[in-house]
């Protein structure tokens, strides 16, 4: 039985791993630590009940040793940050807070309880990265390994490749048992309406323009949510101390390929579901018409990547690790869930006009 800490366990990606740990490892104790901020959402964790909240900074080192020490704390799965590109553009000091000083902070913690006071205690912390570390690549550059050198080109890419620097020091420097997982783009359940899938699914159903970056030939590796989280539960259990994993999708795709996926599957719903047209009365697919009707071309981002890709071949070899999904699958399960819990999106577009 393991003691778990969730960084960030309310947010995306994070509360799909709460769900995913507490289906597959029952006997485990897991606290969510979150500040619930505008991405995080408490009832992302509805329905599970022997999980503890705790609406907290992970900058408040003193409130991360209380929640190690009074809860015999073994592992910490470090995913909360500031995630969004285009918002580290615009106010960057928040990412360098919190996914820098915030990781860092959380590093002292662990390091006070399980090396420090002299326990001994067999424990893990692994933290959450992205691929954007690595920079951009060019049309016939090789895939991103492990081995990759860093070439940050956002504030957002900037503040986690400092982030995972200071993983990796305090494993080499102190000898804490660390591991860090570099992801590609994730999607599915719980994904706050401001990323390319949520938002385009969601403005497909309401009718509002689907605005795409530059030429959309931006390519991206896509990752469904679930198959990252199994990545990670790899990496916990086998993944060896100190070392790094590139946890993919094996579905690189330019952006426009994704759109068309997204307008081809909303199309085909409705086609099959004559109550969404009442539902969603707004969508083209109600009126007969094509989704793809909505994609407008606008200026693109700053210091937009041109391409990322994972090579996985560690994570297979060491983990045993293979995603489950294609795109078009993993996306059918994408839509069908948004579909189903209109009770949970709709909130969000009301309390925000949320743009890209």
């Amino acid at each position: 039985m393991a003691n778990l800490i969730v960084t960030g366990g309310a947010g995306f990606i994070g509360a799909n791993f709460v769900h995913y740990w507490n289906k597959v490892q029952p006997q485990d104790k897991i606290i969510v630590l979150d500040l619930l901020t505008y991405a995080g959402n408490k009832h992302n964790l509805d329905g599970l009940d022997d999980v503890q909240l705790v609406e907290g900074d992970i900058c408040d080192t003193d409130l991360v040793s209380k929640i190690i020490d009074e809860n015999a704390i073994d592992t910490i799965v470090h995913f909360a940050a500031e995630s969004h590109v285009d918002r580290s553009i615009t106010g960057p000091d928040a990412f360098v807070t919190t996914n820098v000083i915030g990781t860092h902070s959380l590093l002292k913690a662990a390091k006070k309880a399980w090396l420090d006071q002299g326990t001994g205690k067999p424990h893990r912390f692994h933290h959450v990265s992205t691929d954007e570390v690595y920079g951009s690549l060019g049309p016939n550059d090789p895939a991103f390994s492990e081995t990759t050198a860093y070439a940050p080109n956002s504030p957002y890419s900037a503040s986690k490749a400092g982030s995972d620097h200071l993983v990796r020091a305090y494993h080499h420097t102190f000898g804490l048992e660390t591991t860090t997982s570099n992801c590609s783009n994730n999607y599915g359940p719980f994904q706050f309406p401001e990323k390319l899938i949520p938002l385009f699914t969601l403005n497909a159903l309401n009718g509002k323009p689907l605005p795409i970056y530059g030429d959309g030939m931006n390519v991206r590796d896509w990752l469904h949510v679930e198959d990252h989280c199994r990545g990670i539960a790899a990496c916990l259990d086998k993944g060896r101390p100190g070392e790094t994993y590139n946890i993919g999708g094996g579905q690189e795709l330019p952006n426009l390929t994704v759109i068309e996926e997204i307008c081809r599957a909303v199309d085909n719903a409705f086609a099959a579901d004559p109550s969404l047209a009442e539902r969603f009365p707004n969508a083209p697919a109600a009126q007969g018409r094509k989704s793809e009707e909505l994609k407008t071309f606008v200026t693109d981002r700053k210091g937009h990547d041109r391409r990322y890709a994972i090579d996985e071949t560690k994570a297979r070899d060491e983990l045993g690790y293979a995603p489950a999904r294609d795109f078009p699958q993993g996306f059918a399960e994408t839509l069908d869930w948004f579909l189903a819990r209109e009770d949970w999106w709709q909130p969000l577009l009301e309390r925000a006009a949320i743009t890209r």
